[in-house]
């Protein structure tokens, strides 16, 4: 169980920090009194965001579908010499393609950040928690209700690997617990982030940078803020952590009850 009075003076890491959720995590974390890591694939706007965080906020620039350039920020953070309590895999991109109709590079970036990437964050930084305070440490990991939808919903390319990020990190938990440290799933639904806007920081070996039509964001733009969600955040950690489903969408409560029963009646015995 994390004591959340207990971080205080205590190391956080969150990537994709630079904006949206991971910057209202970051935020969260620095008024708990924690010194966080923000780690974005952009350096100059994770700098931006570490400098108006303040209270010893840092910046990390990797890139989550990069072992190797993760692994290199983890030794940076390593240098600091402070073993870190919380990590918040968060890191994620939006795509709006198909998979009949995306592009090889497409569906290859999409997977190598959504889901690859959350493999390699929990690999480079995990062996940093081992000399944490038992009672400051948790593990938390950014997924989506996109993961949670009806299958007769219709399910993009990003949804699937949200889905698939979901499974990922249900096993990276049950890998964690047994190291004693406890983890939450947190699955947002529609709110006010950039997600939609990560072409614009794609490496060059998933075809570069891109610029995406506005209009694709705005239903985005519209939506709730992220920060509605740090109460909740802190109740279920101080729990012992578990899953935390905020739902910003009315409908999506039913479609998870729909799927359900869909599945159960599937049922065979043999």
């Amino acid at each position: 169980m994390t004591n959340i009075e207990k971080l205080t003076g205590q190391l956080a890491i969150v990537t994709g920090a630079a904006d949206g959720i991971g910057r209202m995590l970051a935020e969260g974390f620095a008024g708990l009194g924690m010194q966080v890591g923000v780690l974005d694939i952009r350096g100059d706007a994770a700098e931006a965001t570490a400098k108006e965080i303040g209270k010893g906020a840092f910046a990390l620039q990797a890139d989550v579908s990069d072992r190797d350039s993760l692994f290199q920020a983890a030794g940076d953070v390593a240098e600091r010499g402070a073993p870190v309590s919380v990590l918040w895999v968060n890191a994620g991109a939006g795509v709006g393609a198909s998979f009949l109709g995306g592009k090889p590079n497409t569906i290859e970036w999409a997977y190598s950040v959504n889901v690859l990437g959350m493999v390699w964050t929990a690999q480079a930084f995990t062996p940093l928690m081992e000399t944490a305070a038992a009672d400051t440490r948790h593990i938390g990991f950014t997924a989506s209700t996109a993961s949670l939808r009806d299958p007769g919903t219709p399910l993009t390319l990003y949804g699937a690997t949200k889905q698939a990020a979901f499974g990922v990190a249900e096993a990276i938990r049950n890998e964690v617990a047994e190291q004693g440290i406890p983890s939450t799933i947190l699955c947002p639904g529609l709110l006010n982030t950039n997600i939609w806007d990560g072409a614009r920081a794609r490496p060059d070996r998933f075809g570069g940078p891109r610029q995406m039509d506005p209009a694709i964001a705005a239903r985005w733009r519209e939506a709730k803020s992220p920060q509605l969600m740090w109460p909740h955040i802190t109740r279920v950690m101080s729990a012992g952590g578990g899953y935390l489903v905020c739902n910003t969408e009315p409908e999506m409560r039913g479609r998870f009850n729909d799927r359900a029963e869909m599945i159960s009646a599937a049922f065979v015995d043999i």
